[in-house]
């Protein structure tokens, strides 16, 4: 059973918003929780990530300054808030999350993951 389920993907034009969900179950309270995008013919690369208690927070330069993310423990759902969208960011995006908020933002890997959501941006 996938522990992590996406939400909130579609189709959207260059210079619009999408906002992304992701239920996580309340026993990852004390995980990082993270975004990771992987288009077609390409290599997954993390797109953000929170830790848990400090709510610290990575970006990739390519989606610094436009996207958001964010994690509401109370109500076991991370975030990710997308704005000015490009067709390069069309991908499918997976939430996932990792004990360890260093690993994740260094080595990009995370022990849980969820299925993904498909966002794409039309020129």
């Amino acid at each position: 059973q996938v522990p992590l389920v996406e939400s909130g993907g579609g189709l959207v034009q260059a210079g619009g918003s999408l906002k992304l969900s992701c239920a996580v179950p309340g026993r990852f309270s004390d995980y990082a929780l993270g975004w990771f995008r992987q288009a077609l013919g390409k290599e997954r690369e993390s797109v953000g990530a929170v830790s848990a208690g400090d709510g610290r927070t990575y970006y990739a330069d390519s989606v610094k300054g436009r996207f958001t993310i964010s994690r509401d423990d109370a109500r076991s759902t991370l975030y990710l808030q997308m704005n000015s969208l490009e067709p390069e960011d069309t991908a499918v995006y997976y939430c996932a999350a990792d004990i360890s908020y260093l690993r994740m933002t260094t080595r990009n890997l995370a022990d849980y993951w969820g299925r993904g959501t498909q966002v794409t941006v039309s020129s």
